[in-house]
């Protein structure tokens, strides 16, 4: 059985606790990392299946087939995709923006948000520690549960929830992460693709149907405050569903816009005769 991917994050739980937990048995090896090296390891043949960020699903979408019913997603906030600045996204034109090296989707979004909504041009540092970065008074870009994080030590002022501003400009659902396997994987191990996808969407629904047992495992993860993770897991989207999907492609639409991608992909999952 080939490898899959999932995120080192705390944001896949509700997807991943189920495993964890013993409750359900994934259909092969699980390897754990950022978004970046996912993507990575999915398109260099490594995994057979992943989790990918939604740019390099744009970028790479002749090379791989897309999973229905899954993603990681946002119709509002999100939390844990943030520009940490003092200064106002419109107003951030000429700035150096340090950016996380583990992210492509939350670079790309907010490269897509400073050109097309606020039309400002930027430029961008990748950087091994943003946190401190953002301590420094640079404007920053944050994911994850750094991001999570630094809602608690920097001003309501400087935190700018990308999620949220994209939501206002369009109206529609953000996708940061989508479920895709290789077309050659698919077309050789079609079977364990379709166990892959029953195993993930039964964690699903365990993990949204127990989500106290899902904080419990967060919290012991990454302990935070009572109620953190309860608001935080309200405001994901776990569903590849038809606003999610109307997101995703807005997204490509934007990024074909700003020469970020050379051409748009079509935003059509498989379809597998998988019972629910």
């Amino acid at each position: 059985m080939f490898a899959s991917g999932r995120i080192a994050y705390t944001n896949d739980l509700p997807l991943y606790a189920a495993f964890d937990e013993g409750v359900l048995n994934y259909p092969g090896p699980l390897h754990e990392d950022v978004p970046a090296e996912l993507n990575r390891l999915l398109l260099s043949g490594e995994l057979g299946l992943s989790p990918i960020s939604a740019y390099a699903y744009a970028l790479h979408a002749e090379e791989l087939a897309l999973m229905p019913d899954v993603c990681i997603g946002s119709r509002h906030m999100v939390w844990s995709v943030i520009c940490v600045s003092r200064t106002p996204l419109a107003d951030l034109s000429g700035a150096v923006i340090a950016v996380t090296t583990e992210s492509a989707s939350g670079v790309n979004l907010l490269r897509v948000l400073l050109e097309r909504r606020f039309g400002v041009q930027a430029s961008f540092e990748r950087v091994t520690d943003p946190f401190a970065a953002a301590q420094a008074g640079r404007p920053t870009l944050l994911i994850g549960d750094v991001a999570i994080d630094a809602q608690l030590h920097f001003p309501a002022e400087c935190i700018h929830d990308l999620g949220q501003v994209w939501h206002a400009w369009t109206g529609l659902d953000m996708v940061y992460a989508v479920w895709a396997a290789r077309r050659d994987v698919l077309q050789n191990e079609r079977p364990g693709v379709v166990a892959a996808l029953q195993a993930l969407r039964a964690a699903r629904a365990w993990g949204l149907d127990h989500i106290e047992r899902v904080i419990e495992r967060a919290q012991a993860l990454h302990p935070r405050a009572a109620g953190v993770y309860e608001a935080y897991y309200q405001t994901l989207n776990f569903s590849f569903d038809a606003p999610a999907r109307a997101g995703l492609l807005r997204y490509c639409q934007e990024l074909h816009a700003i020469g970020a991608i050379p051409r748009l992909p079509i935003i059509e999952p498989e379809v597998f005769c998988v019972s629910r």
